[in-house]
């Protein structure tokens, strides 16, 4: 959660100073003083700013009625501004309603047609846009890394199964040996021994 809250921290920093340098263009010459006022596309994104900021830290019931009204909004009045804030709030992690997938195919429908942005709106969509591709990436990564170790040891299971086999059929091997070679001592010892019976009973000469 704290880190969500950098990112869009990180987010709001940038638009603030791009907007203050003349929006993704070249520095502009001193203009004469004038009354600082709002900057209206700032005003445009406050709001999205403060759902991405705030919906991790609500609780699960103000969660999804924040997630709802998005979505409602988006789908019943499709207008830019609503499809860009029920992708900000799919691209938001930290909670139930978070979607990367689904954010990153809106976010980048939304920047396919970049006129329709304003030029804060269009910053603030590819940053996000970015994180969730890095989302995604690591969750690939992640999910790559969870099938290859199964898979690794299950070949070696297997290749321990081969061993113990292969030991088994040794030690099998090892007792045939063994019972045939007792088998052997026991029939030598029971010549030897009648032959000592023999022996023993036969007349002495005086």
């Amino acid at each position: 959660m704290r880190h969500s809250g950098k990112r869009i921290a990180a987010c709001a920093l940038a638009v603030i100073w791009i907007s203050g340098c003349g929006v993704l263009g070249a520095p502009k010459p001193p203009a004469p003083a004038v009354p600082a006022g709002p900057n209206p596309d700032l005003g445009a994104v406050a709001p999205l700013l403060e759902m991405m900021s705030n919906l991790p830290q609500g609780d699960p019931a103000r969660q999804a009625e924040v997630f709802q009204q998005a979505k409602d909004a988006a789908e019943l009045q499709p207008t830019t501004s609503n499809k860009l804030r029920y992708a900000l709030a799919l691209a938001t992690p930290g909670y139930s309603g978070a979607d990367p997938v689904a954010a990153q195919r809106q976010l980048a429908e939304l920047l396919a047609r970049p006129e329709t942005l304003l030029p804060v709106e269009r910053l603030l969509a590819s940053v996000q846009l970015k994180e969730v591709e890095q989302r995604l990436r690591r969750q690939g990564e992640n999910t790559r890394m969870r099938d290859v170790v199964p898979n690794d040891s299950h070949d070696k299971v297997q290749s321990l199964n081969r061993r113990l086999a292969a030991e088994s059929d040794e030690n099998a091997k090892l007792r045939k040996a063994l019972d045939e070679a007792r088998a052997k001592l026991e029939a030598v010892t029971h010549i030897e021994q009648r032959s000592v019976d023999r022996g023993s009973g036969a007349p002495h000469s005086p």
